[in-house]
């Protein structure tokens, strides 16, 4: 299949040939015939791409800010590691098209249906896998070309809504673009009195024929204008359509509104607003979130859980429909908006024309796909491949996010392992990661990676609750394993793994502290140790948002996800199996925080040592990740986040300092020397599983205040 892409780095614009997606629980793939380039969003992002590194510096201060900070944590070359792999992608464009359904794994669709489609999956591509809550069926008198424009009128729907404005009242809707006109309409349509302006003229005669009563230059003589079309009280309502830098249309509009009355921002603008007017009025300031209630909440884009209609009337989904009757009711015009139609083989004609190189008026630009039957394709082979053929380990990624790209695919390439595919869910992710680290193949499907009878090792770096149905898949399949913690994230998937274990293959966890220098050294230092141990480890974890996807109840939660590091590292000083654990979490009324990301655990182990391990998550980010104690036999090590560890011994002390390494670059080098022959193992299958079984058993811990028997 054709997708419109563009290179980070560079901001290269180009037209692919992508695996088709693959149909994902709770989604429908949907084959586009027409999308909507959004101009100004889209204009933005590719500027911001094609821009110089100072460039991106300066229109996204947000983001260096977050590059600050990670200095502060892991250091300036991780972080440029980091951002420089960030930028070494290829993006999608678009959000806002309509096609027919050509899989659907919902009931509230079925192939041959006719929908538009909304979000960061909508995009410029002839197929795309957009899940429930972004699509809407499309009335049998609405077209493809004017249902495409779903997403966009739905933001100027929830601009509206946000007004609360009512019949009769009056509007200055500011910035009379795509969004702009759309905006007027909805207005009309509510029974409002409407005044359009703009910097220009050029859209003053359209926008006067699809409703505004008047239209006038945003000027300090606008003033008097609105002042004349209110009879002197001002608008009942501003909405801000515009996309500048400039704060102007935020001070025209304190200017334009009536006292009490309310200002909607639904354009990318300026927002230093003035104290005095906003004061002396008591405005009403708010800003409209896209397309409604429901946007970024991955619950209820991504897992389909709508909120009750009783109690949010108007959501994404919703206002998705509204948009659309309007248009089946000739309420709204949006074929009067169509400047210019390219085939997607010609699509990059209108990036030229929305970034200015080519001087031509325009409003919106539709984009067309052909009606091509064989969509299914799966599977395509990269020109550059690097891919080595030798005696080393033949490898497959199934799942490669920024983890895998940073810390694990660069130490493959480093070691020469042959490359052989990658899949990833995402068709433009599958290709970045197949060009930048020179893979032979790329795909959307697993399965092209576990039947591929060339490939003999598996890495799987997909998300959590994946790794367990891919684990046992893969030993079926006769392949060595390297599975990113964790392996399972419950009792039935890890007891599957272990009756399908087979010990003539490899089976690994990315369990990389106990290779990383400073634990290792920990170990050398307690060699000749016959005593039991007392350790200490502290986990400043940090806060991660309960939107976010790692904290979606089926992807098991952090404990199963990250705490399991600890407690393998643990396994590894003490050389011993865990026998107990009890375990207590936060009991708190904030709702930011999840409970068992604050949480105490203690754990016995056979050899008589005794382990605790805090982590929180409540904690201060300035404060250093982890801090371990280790105490046995008369001597003492202290180990400060990677930076340096501190022997105590015979009453004296040894300070050593390290990289910061996490043992990531040593653990994947041993994986490829176990698969050579060339080394013995230094993580068993049966510490893989003590350390999966407990973290269960913390779980059932906090839950029944109980210890666990391991």
């Amino acid at each position: 299949m054709k997708q419109i892409i563009q290179y980070q780095k560079s901001g290269e614009m180009k037209i692919e040939d992508l695996p088709a997606p693959v149909l994902k629980k709770g989604y429908v793939l949907v084959k586009n015939v027409n999308s909507v380039i959004s101009s100004g969003t889209e204009k933005t992002s590719v500027e911001t791409a094609q821009a110089s590194m100072l460039g991106k510096v300066k229109s996204r201060p947000d983001l260096v800010k977050q590059v600050l900070e990670n200095v502060k944590k892991e250091g300036l070359t991780a972080t440029y590691s980091k951002v420089q792999n960030r930028l070494d992608n290829y993006k999608e464009l678009g959000y806002s098209c309509a096609g027919v359904v050509i899989e659907s794994s919902v009931d509230e669709f079925k192939p041959g249906d006719r929908v538009a489609c909304a979000g960061s999956s909508a995009n410029h591509s002839e197929v795309i896998s957009v899940p429930k809550n972004l699509i809407a069926k499309i009335p049998d008198n609405v077209s493809f070309e004017e249902a495409s424009f779903t997403t966009l009128g739905s933001i100027a729907m929830q601009g509206v809504r946000q007004a609360k404005i009512n019949i009769g009242e009056s509007a200055a809707v500011i910035g009379l673009g795509l969004i702009g006109l759309i905006t007027v309409q909805i207005l009309k349509a509510n029974g409002c009195k409407v005044i359009g302006i703009d910097i220009n003229k050029s859209n003053f005669e359209l926008a006067e024929k699809l409703g505004c009563d008047i239209c006038c230059l945003s000027d300090s003589d606008s003033i008097k204008t609105v002042e004349s079309f209110t009879n002197g009280y001002g608008t009942d309502a501003v909405i801000i359509t515009a996309g500048t830098k400039s704060n102007e249309p935020v001070e025209f509009a304190l200017e334009y509104a009536r006292k009490k009355s309310c200002i909607v921002i639904v354009g990318a603008v300026k927002t230093d607003i003035p104290r005095s007017p906003f004061y002396e009025k008591e405005l009403d300031v708010k800003i409209s979130c896209s397309y409604g209630p429901g946007r970024y909440d991955k619950q209820y884009e991504d897992a389909g859980i709508d909120y009750p209609m009783g109690y949010v009337r108007w959501t994404e989904n919703r206002n998705m429909q509204s948009v659309l009757d309007l248009i089946s009711q000739n309420r709204i015009d949006v074929k009067s908006l169509i400047t210019h139609r390219f085939e997607i083989e010609n699509a990059l004609n209108a990036y030229d024309i929305i970034t200015d190189k080519k001087s031509e008026k325009y409003i919106a630009i539709l984009i067309g796909y052909p009606e091509n039957e064989n969509l299914s394709v799966k599977k395509f082979y990269n020109s550059n491949s690097k891919i080595i053929l030798s005696s080393k380990p033949v490898v497959g990624f199934i799942g490669a996010g920024n983890f895998a790209q940073s810390n694990l695919l660069p130490h493959l390439i480093k070691n020469k392992v042959s490359l052989r595919g990658v899949c990833t869910g995402t068709p433009v992710n599958s290709k970045s990661v197949s060009d930048k680290f020179g893979f032979e193949y790329f795909t959307t499907d697993y399965d092209e990676i576990l039947n591929d009878e060339k490939i003999d090792t598996v890495f799987i770096a997909s998300r959590h609750d994946s790794h367990g149905k891919y684990v046992a898949q893969a030993i079926k399949k006769g392949k060595n394993v390297f599975v990113e913690k964790p392996i399972a994230i419950n009792a039935d998937e890890l007891d599957e793994i272990e009756n399908l274990y087979n010990p003539e293959k490899i089976l690994f966890v990315g369990f990389n502290r106990r290779f990383s220098e400073p634990f290792n050294d920990i170990k050398k230092f307690y060699s000749n140790n016959l005593e039991p141990y007392v350790i200490n480890y502290r986990i400043n974890a940090g806060l991660i948002p309960k939107t976010h996807w790692i904290q979606s109840p089926e992807q098991g939660g952090r404990i199963i996800g990250e705490v399991c590091h600890f407690i393998d590292t643990i396994s590894y000083l003490t050389d011993s199996r865990p026998i107990k654990v009890f375990a207590e979490s936060l009991d708190t009324d904030n709702s930011k925080l999840v409970e068992n990301d604050n949480v105490n655990i203690t754990i016995k182990y056979e050899n008589g040592s005794v382990v605790n391990i805090l982590y929180v998550a409540s904690g201060d980010s300035s404060q250093p990740k982890e801090y371990c104690e280790v105490f046995s036999g008369g001597k003492t090590a202290v180990m400060n986040n990677f930076r340096d560890v501190t022997f105590y011994n015979n009453s004296r002390k040894i300070k050593k300092s390290y990289s910061g390494s996490k043992g990531h670059k040593e653990e994947v080098l041993h994986f490829i020397k176990l698969l050579e022959g060339k080394e013995k193992e230094n993580l068993s299958v049966d510490s893989i599983f003590d350390t999966s079984l407990v973290t269960l058993k913390i779980l059932e811990s906090i839950k029944t205040g109980s210890p666990g028997q391991i």
